[in-house]
């Protein structure tokens, strides 16, 4: 379907129910929306996915009464099919975002943390991190500071208890920030419970927290720190130009999600919280990084020869 700039872009968004990839669509969606005008059109495909059969006969009825799509985004195993069938059924081009359990030369586009080793191929672009929909503030305080907590993963180990000490820590050794705390869907629900009683310490448990809570948060934060567990919270806090910490835990098995934790470490992104001294400045991304907008930008430029620019530049 060819693309006038007098008519928006059309993009589908596959919806598989994953808040997580959900976040990573948005992202890249309105990474997109931000440079040209577009038409954004959730598509759910959760409780009705496509398989193979409907990709070879081209049928797609999930997409029935939308108009054509110019991009088709979506992220997680339900998606994949369901990308391909909607291609075929109606055109456009697709992005896949994470390494796909399809071959990658089925795709269009392929946006893959470079921690997962992707091969080298013209339709695949390597990324920082997971794509999110969190864009960069100057305006964080630094008397203002942001906890996040994630849970047991099976990337690393847990220990509550650990996680609570650096946080006692952190709390003696900054006197004059005030810390806002959030969990998330995995945290234990004994965690809360064990965190210190601090009047510089308010809680917020992820139920309690509306649409957007997060993204505004990270805007004001003068810092941020993880439980190392959490990459894509590290990513969202290094997106919104964070001071970002790392609160460690004992180490699990060797894999790629640890290998790129410590990457960021050496990179000099993040500072654990083993080094951390509370009179040192704390670490954050280079200027500008926004792995979201990048990529649109790259998209634009080259499926439908338009040139932007970075936002602020």
């Amino acid at each position: 379907m060819r693309f006038s700039s007098a008519s928006p872009l059309n993009i589908w968004r596959l919806i598989d129910g994953k808040a997580g990839h959900e976040k990573q669509t948005l992202g890249l969606a309105q990474a997109l929306s931000r440079h040209v005008a577009v038409k954004i059109h959730d598509v759910r495909v959760d409780s009705s996915p496509s398989g193979p059969l409907d990709w070879l006969l081209g049928r797609f009825p999930a997409g029935a009464g939308l108009p054509d799509p110019h991009i088709l985004i979506g992220a997680g195993h339900r998606t994949h099919f369901a990308l391909l069938a909607a291609r075929r059924a109606r055109g456009g081009r697709t992005v896949v975002l994470m390494r796909p359990s399809l071959p990658t030369r089925l795709f269009d586009l392929c946006l893959i943390p470079e921690h997962d080793g992707p091969a080298a191929r013209p339709n695949i672009v390597t990324t920082r991190g997971a794509l999110n929909a969190v864009t960069p503030s100057r305006q964080h305080r630094p008397e203002l500071g942001l906890i996040l907590i994630g849970g047991p993963s099976g990337h690393t180990a847990w220990d509550s208890r650990h996680i609570v000490e650096q946080i006692e820590r952190l709390l003696g050794m900054t006197p004059d920030v005030r810390w806002r705390l959030t969990s998330s869907r995995r945290t234990p629900p004994d965690f809360l419970a064990q965190l210190p009683q601090a009047a510089r310490l308010e809680i917020f448990p992820v139920e309690t927290t509306p649409p957007g809570w997060l993204e505004t948060e990270l805007a004001q934060a003068g810092q941020t720190w993880v439980s190392e567990d959490s990459v894509s919270m590290v990513y969202e806090a290094l997106t919104a130009g964070c001071a970002v910490g790392l609160l460690r835990l004992p180490p699990g098995e060797a894999n790629r999600v640890a290998r790129g934790v410590e990457q960021l470490i050496r990179a000099g992104w993040v500072v654990p919280f083993e080094t951390w001294q509370a009179d040192q400045p704390m670490l954050s991304a280079p200027e500008g990084f926004d792995e979201a907008d990048r990529c649109a930008r790259l998209i634009l430029a080259d499926w439908f020869q338009i040139e932007t620019r970075p936002p602020g530049r």
